[in-house]
């Protein structure tokens, strides 16, 4: 495998028509932190402001060339996981990351919105529960994975703590239960756990319905910090900051819910 000398991140995630999230927000903030996004396409949706209108899943063999052709080529120093969609798709993943020794996986468990739907099916759950979250550097699952993750109901902060720990105790290395879902105050409230450090982390609550792609820009950020070779916790609280800056200039697009601006800071100044 070639290394590069850019600091290189692989995003493996599905494609947003619509241009807020997945692969298409994953790219974006890679490029903001100066780091070269590569990826590999999971599936590719028709959506929008309004919603998704259609899913079309790419095959298993079309990812894993995805990732031969990458990482045999150029090399990644971190690679993070969005909507993979299906259980064969998680399973070439696994062996992908597990047969290149790819270090720096962060994965955000695509498995329920933030309104709380249900996005993929028991047999995925499972296996992203029981195969791939244990290989990761952090998992960031939303409110309502982590409840699935941790068989737990979360309706406070300290809900949140207790809900870390046992996705922790389940063979995570460390996790980030976002706050995004909750309610009132809770919401942008993070916790972390890594074993031994239990950290609530918040930063200003920004007023906006445009909120699109935030959990796909918060674990792409740290993806990108990783690849740039920050320590873990620096790179969650690096990332955090950005989301919410990236909220600030969210994007009033569409006839429903915008997309956060992962550049528009730059056009700024």
């Amino acid at each position: 495998m070639m290394k590069s000398k850019i600091p290189v991140a692989l995003t493996v995630a599905g494609s947003d028509s619509g241009g807020g999230a997945g692969i298409q927000a994953d790219l974006r903030t890679f490029a903001f932190h100066c780091v070269h996004g590569t990826s590999a396409v999971t599936c590719v949706t028709a959506q929008n402001t309004l919603g998704v209108k259609r899913v079309d899943a790419l095959s298993a063999e079309a990812v894993a060339a995805q990732f031969d052709a990458v990482v045999g080529d150029i090399g990644v120093d971190a690679v993070k996981t969005g909507m993979l969609l299906n259980r064969e798709i998680m399973a070439v993943v696994a062996q992908q990351v597990e047969s290149w020794n790819l270090g720096n996986l962060v994965v955000d468990p695509v498995m329920v919105s933030r309104s709380g739907d249900r996005l993929i099916d028991d047999g995925a759950i499972a296996f992203l529960r029981d195969v791939l979250i244990p290989m990761a550097a952090v998992v960031t699952p939303n409110r309502f994975e982590a409840q699935i993750l941790s068989g737990l109901e979360i309706a406070s902060v300290d809900d949140m703590r207790s809900a870390a720990q046992e996705i922790y105790r389940k063979g995570a290395k460390a996790v980030l239960v976002k706050g995004g879902g909750m309610a009132g105050d809770l919401r942008g409230i993070d916790v972390w756990f890594d074993g031994t450090r239990l950290e609530t982390l918040k930063v200003e609550t920004v007023d906006t319905g445009n909120t699109h792609g935030t959990g796909c820009t918060l674990s792409a950020a740290i993806c990108a910090n990783l690849a740039l070779g920050k320590d873990l916790f620096t790179s969650v609280t690096l990332a955090k900051n950005y989301v919410t800056n990236a909220l600030k200039y969210a994007l009033d697009i569409g006839a429903g819910q915008g997309p956060v601006g992962h550049f528009f800071p730059l056009l700024l100044k």
